[in-house]
């Protein structure tokens, strides 16, 4: 297929440059899995202090609609990713008309929407909770009354647990829908669940897709907090839905790049899709250490033409999401952890993503802890959060 499809081309051999739209840590590790594999990496941020931008071997310091900027993008790159789905479609685009580009503009449009995700759910039969479209207060007052209690989400630019509330009948819907500003909002029905978890799926351009193993996973205030794999509390025939389900959704929609989907597990066993993401995934990260390939080296993969190959876990993991609160105490001072404990426990390995500033709820790095089996990393896993002040690990 050709450039202007954003399809990447047979095969782009090592020593090019690849682009990537987005300077934070997912572009951070992507650029990392580039250069081990022989690529130089171009960034496009207007963030001078961006995480990957300053690895990276040319960061393009402006705006992502900026023609020059675009433009050089174009020149420099041999085939372009982004790193977060709220990168403007249109950007993706542009660059599309002179370069590759996975994923394309049109799916990563599908992931910036609530409502359009859903539709594509329902499109290729994946469950998905009951929801309806609020885009006034008319909506609303005339929401169906089975569809509450609820979670009411910002159909657009919403992540970790921000843009939402919950609300338990019309009078709090229609409060809530005032405080989101008015914008165009999902409401999910509020379901029970029994556990969390994700599948990172890779597809190119021919259509072969891989994964990894599932993930379980635990939020906190809507963050992910830790991962978990095996994922131990979720049954083998569940897991294996959930795989299929994923690769049904990529397939579905034509997905080129890596995609995780996310997904509820309720108590029955039923699995209800919850979101996706076009672009590796917080849940992902584990697999850099406990994978022989690691969802970065399936993205850059899927963006060169190289060959899938299934990745193979060969070490059980648990994954802490470090966010700046560990490194603020009372008073607000900022305080470095106690890296030199944390890194005498065994199969510690700790990620930092080079961020400056550490402020409450923000992603500052991983620590994924790998063992020949589950129960050993979880130990050392609680050890660490005893270590580091994370409650309720």
């Amino acid at each position: 297929m050709s450039a202007a499809e954003g399809v990447a081309p047979a095969f782009i051999a090592p020593g090019a440059t690849l682009g990537v739209l987005g300077g934070g840590q997912l572009a951070r590790m992507f650029a990392h899995a580039a250069q081990r594999s022989g690529y130089a990496v171009a960034v496009l941020d207007p963030d001078p202090a961006s995480p990957a931008g300053r690895i990276a071997e040319e960061h393009l310091r402006t705006a992502y609609l900026d023609r020059e900027g675009l433009a050089r993008l174009a020149d420099v790159s041999a085939a372009i990713t982004t790193e977060f789905e709220n990168v403007p479609a249109a950007a993706l685009e542009t660059l599309a008309a002179r370069r590759p580009v996975a994923p394309a503009a049109r799916t990563v449009a599908i992931c910036q929407d609530r409502f359009l995700e859903k539709v594509a759910f329902v499109a290729c039969g994946v469950p998905c909770a009951p929801h309806a479209s609020i885009e006034s207060q008319g909506d609303a007052a005339m929401v169906d009354a089975k569809l509450l209690p609820g979670i009411l989400k910002t159909a657009r630019l919403g992540y970790d647990g921000k843009g939402q509330h919950r609300v338990a009948d019309r009078d709090g819907l229609a409060v809530a829908f005032g405080a989101l500003g008015g914008v165009a909002c999902v409401l999910e029905k509020q379901l029970t669940l029994v556990a969390e978890i994700s599948v990172v799926v890779a597809r190119d351009d021919r259509g072969a897709m891989v994964e990894l193993p599932v993930q379980e996973n635990l939020h906190r205030d809507g963050i992910l907090a830790v991962t978990r794999v095996p994922a131990q509390g979720v049954a083998a025939a569940a897991q294996g839905r959930a795989i299929a389900l994923a690769r049904r959704v990529a397939e579905s929609i034509g997905y080129v790049g890596v995609l995780c989907v996310e997904f509820f597990v309720l108590a029955d066993g039923t699995l209800v899709a919850n979101e996706m993401a076009p672009r590796p995934h917080n849940s992902g990260h584990y697999s850099i250490d406990a994978c022989d390939l690691s969802q970065f080296d399936l993205q850059v993969r899927t963006l060169t033409g190289a060959p899938l190959v299934a990745p193979r876990l060969h070490s059980a993991a648990v994954m802490l999401n470090l966010l700046g609160e560990l490194w603020l105490r009372e008073g607000g001072a900022a305080v470095e952890p106690d890296w030199r404990r944390v890194l005498a426990l065994a199969g510690a390995h700790l990620h930092l993503y080079g961020k400056r500033e550490a402020r409450p709820g923000r992603k500052m790095g991983h620590l994924t802890f790998t063992a020949a089996a589950a129960a050993a990393a979880q130990v050392q896993a609680r050890s660490a959060a005893a270590i580091l002040g994370i409650e309720g690990f």
